[in-house]
């Protein structure tokens, strides 16, 4: 089964697998510490995701080519995305009046699409993570791998 990747880039990144169903598969944030650490860290995280055909990244600069790079190396799709297209199509323009709005948006829609994809809740849910979860929710319906968003999600 075929798996996508979404990023929040950063020393500090926000981690996301979907499957190809359009759900969920796991989440978490990682600190890297320096940019050589996200190198090293990169390759291993890549091998020990099996079927993975995508990446979205969330972001650009130089923490973005080291992903890329190493997709590159995979032959991996990767797609890169800006906040404000996810959060276009992912919110009303009502709840993107603010940053700390559109963060605080975020983590209730990141903390929906954990519930419909019947992912472990949270114990806590950082920032970074909150927005892989939903670059990814953004990949997975670019792609079509989902047809809509999902009525729950609403």
């Amino acid at each position: 089964m075929k798996t996508l990747l979404a990023v929040d880039l950063g020393i500090r990144s926000g981690l996301a697998l979907y499957g190809a169903d359009g759900r969920l598969q796991w989440y978490r944030s990682h600190n890297f510490g320096t940019a050589t650490r996200l190198r090293r860290g990169v390759y291993s995280i890549l091998n020990d995701i099996a079927n993975l055909q995508w990446m979205i990244l969330e972001g650009g600069g130089n923490l973005a080519t080291i992903w890329e790079h190493e997709a590159e190396r995979r032959s991996l799709h990767v797609r890169q995305v800006y906040a404000e297209q996810w959060r276009q199509r992912l919110m009303l323009p009502r709840e993107q009046r603010s940053g700390q709005q559109a963060k605080d948006v975020a983590d209730a829609l990141a903390r929906r699409v954990i519930a419909w994809s019947a992912a472990p809740r949270p114990t806590s849910l950082r920032h970074d993570a909150a927005e892989a979860i939903l670059v990814g929710l953004w990949g997975v319906l670019e792609l079509g791998w989902l047809p809509q968003i999902p009525p729950e999600l609403r």
